[in-house]
């Protein structure tokens, strides 16, 4: 009985541990740049963030490297906590 009662929980932290590896596999990469979006028609543009910002908000979008430039270099605002602007090498 009490061997049955191992191999199950055995057999049962093993399944998690393969769900956990799968999980880990299949998640999306994290973008290099990413623009946080804004309330309202359009949604536009806020700010420009790093790609692993914890700052940036819950609307955001993928942007690659020419992009996060244009929007900056436009006058749109870099993230004060992972300075996205230092990393482009956008002096105001």
């Amino acid at each position: 009985m009490w061997l049955a009662r191992i191999d199950n929980k055995i057999a049962e932290l093993q399944r998690r541990e393969a769900e956990r590896e799968h999980g880990r596999r299949v998640r999306a990469a994290t973008p290099e740049w990413i623009v946080q979006l804004g309330i309202g028609t359009g949604r536009p543009p806020v700010q420009v963030h790093a790609g692993d910002c914890y700052a940036a908000g819950s609307r955001r979008r993928a942007i690659n490297r020419d992009e996060a430039r244009q929007l900056l270099a436009s006058g749109l605002p870099a993230c004060p906590h992972c300075q996205p602007d230092i990393d482009l090498r956008i002096l105001d």
